[in-house]
């Protein structure tokens, strides 16, 4: 198990998934403190990195493309201090930073996760009820139905439309966009055979958002709730990576108690090939998987690609 324990928050790793757990310090964005603690699961991962800095740097998790619904309802126009996936690192805890880093590439590798877009999204997104507030609304979220009141502010086609009540059925989509520039963001509920878009201020399935304030940064969180329960976006169209299939080189299982003959192939890989290396270690889990190679076999193997990689001895 890995943990990285920061004033920004808590991370968790123990093989299968990440646990997020933010900090609750004036300097963590609310929005990170309103989602909560979460679990992101391996298969959901595309990578990782510890981004170094002078007083420590960040850690970030880079996700598979709508693995999450709140990275897919967002489209990635979150701001960098209200990620959830970003985590500060106090300068004493680069080490622990990098030792995190290690172990969750290594589980990616071994388990071979594809880092290809995700067919389903496989986090639940945030808990329900949610309210959030815009700038001339207010949507409530329960998990069925989503419902719109409107503020004393609002356009007066807005208001003359009545508060909003829409059934999850009759949503085709949820929409979220933060502001820019001059131009207003908007938080939209898009409903089944609907083509008339109007700006956000007179569009009465919408909330206007201005700005990206602490307040108003669950307007995202309910987008996701109703986006995670909605059909996902490439309507079961996505396919998994195939797996690389194994060579003739490795189909003869190795000798013990010398090294095994595939440990000696993976010791002749050059050590700057770690394309090389990574797939000799996707052969190895496919042929473990397949019970071409024992499991005594698999761990010594496994242990001198490893090795390699991490040395180049």
């Amino acid at each position: 198990m890995a943990e990285l324990m920061v004033r920004d928050g808590t991370w968790t790793f123990d093989g299968d998934a990440v646990r997020i757990v933010p900090g609750r310090e004036r300097g963590v964005h609310k929005l990170r403190q309103d989602l909560g603690e979460f679990t992101v699961p391996l298969s959901a991962l595309a990578g990782i990195a510890h981004e170094p800095g002078r007083k420590g740097g960040r850690l970030r998790l880079r996700l598979r493309t709508g693995a999450d619904p709140l990275l897919q309802v967002t489209g990635g126009s979150l701001p960098d201090e209200a990620n959830p996936y970003r985590l500060t690192v106090d300068a004493g805890r680069v080490e622990v930073a990098e030792y995190f880093v290690d172990a969750v590439r290594q589980a990616l590798m071994l388990e071979q996760i594809p880092d290809g877009p995700a067919d389903r999204y496989l986090l639940p997104g945030p808990s329900v009820p949610l309210s959030a507030a815009g700038v001339d609304g207010i949507a409530t979220f329960d998990g069925e139905k989503v419902t719109i009141e409107w503020r004393w502010n609002t356009s007066e086609t807005k208001r003359d439309r009545g508060p909003r009540n829409f059934a999850l059925s009759a949503l085709e989509a949820v929409e979220w966009r933060a502001a820019a520039g001059l131009e207003s963001g908007y938080l939209r509920f898009r409903t089944r055979g609907a083509t008339e878009r109007l700006k956000p201020e007179h569009d009465p399935n919408s909330i206007e958002l201005w700005g990206f304030k602490k307040e108003s940064g669950t307007t995202a969180l309910l987008a996701a709730a109703v986006a995670a329960r909605l059909p996902h976006p490439s309507d079961g169209a996505g396919k998994s990576l195939p797996t690389t299939p194994p060579t003739a080189a490795l189909l003869a299982p190795p000798t013990p108690p010398s090294p095994p003959a595939s440990a000696a192939t993976a010791a002749a890989t050059p050590a700057d090939d770690h394309d090389a290396l990574l797939r000799r270690l996707r052969e190895l889990g496919e042929l473990h998987r397949d019970g071409i190679l024992t499991e005594d076999e698999f761990t010594a193997t496994k242990a001198a690609v490893l090795r390699r990689f991490h040395t180049g001895g």
